[in-house]
């Protein structure tokens, strides 16, 4: 409780020092933060199948926030490959892109407020694969600014 009160104390005091020098007050980035919880990867309609020349798929993400402080939102990085696990392509996702849009509009200052502490994000995103993609990655990162 102590450390509790002390944490918010020190934060009320950054918050004022940030307003009284002007800089940007921000969610932190941290990589070890994000946990990949599951991934798949399926046919967007799976009667299709093979028959599909468009090769839509649908990949479903769910990401967690593992750190006890809000943590900015990652980006999204899909590697596909073929069947001797070389890159084929390479498809990437802001968070304005992947994060559910009706989690966005429920938050609309997350950019800056961050993804809440322990928070899991499940998110579907419409691909189109190469007919060659035998396999795939997915990674969290932070762009280089």
């Amino acid at each position: 409780m102590i450390a509790t009160n002390s944490f918010s104390l020190l934060q009320k005091f950054d918050e004022q020092l940030c307003r009284a020098l002007g800089c940007v007050n921000r969610s932190v980035s941290d990589f070890a933060a994000w946990k990949i919880t599951s991934v798949t990867l399926s046919p967007e309609n799976a009667r299709e199948g093979l028959k599909n020349p468009s090769n839509q798929s649908v990949l479903q993400v769910e990401i967690q926030n593992r750190l006890a402080i809000p943590v900015l939102f990652p980006n999204l990085e899909i590697s596909l490959t073929d069947a001797e696990e070389s890159d084929i392509k390479t498809i990437r996702f802001t968070p304005q892109e992947w994060l559910p849009t009706s989690w966005q509009g429920s938050h609309p200052e997350f950019l800056r407020q961050g993804a809440p502490s322990g928070e899991i994000f499940h998110s579907e995103l419409s691909i189109s694969l190469p007919q060659n993609a035998a396999g795939y990655r997915v990674r969290i990162f932070y762009p280089e600014k």
